[in-house]
């Protein structure tokens, strides 16, 4: 199984190699966790394709390990638009919270251990709802779900 630290680690390696795009493996969750980030605007596009290039077409003849999600990575003056992403929830130390203490960490104020959200900066939550799966934090108080906090980027 593929951890999200996988998927931090990656883009912000990638963002600060200054690449232009970046593939990661093709699974549910980073599907997931990229979707929200090209939502939030961290992101220009996505593109399943194999190991070797972004080809839609290819992606559907390729076996399950070829298959990758391409990410086209975003900068604005020549400076990365996302600047960090870290880990909220560790394999060690899973962070679930109610949908209060996700309402919380949205509006200032610190809920369990997690500092709040700043300006700019998006959590990625991961639910229970099979029609919500993943969700950005203030998708989740708007739609009063409750879940795993995942990660942050900025």
């Amino acid at each position: 199984m593929v951890l999200p630290h996988d998927l931090c680690a990656h883009l912000q390696n990638a963002f600060r190699a200054r690449h232009l795009q970046v593939a990661v493996a093709h699974t549910t969750q980073n599907l997931g966790i990229l979707s929200i980030l090209l939502r939030a605007g961290f992101l220009t596009s996505l593109t399943r394709g194999t190991a070797q290039a972004p080809a839609p077409l290819d992606w559907a003849k390729a076996g399950e390990a070829e298959r990758r999600i391409w990410a086209q990575l975003k900068y604005r003056d020549d400076r990365p638009v996302l600047s960090a992403m870290e880990l909220v929830s560790r394999p060690s130390k899973r962070i679930f919270m109610d949908a209060g203490e996700i309402r919380r960490i949205c509006s200032g104020r610190r809920a369990q251990t997690i500092k709040p959200l700043g300006m700019g900066e998006i959590a990625v939550v991961h639910t229970d709802s099979k029609e919500h799966e993943w969700v950005e934090a203030r998708e989740a108080v708007r739609l009063n779900l409750e879940g795993e906090v995942i990660c942050r980027a900025r």
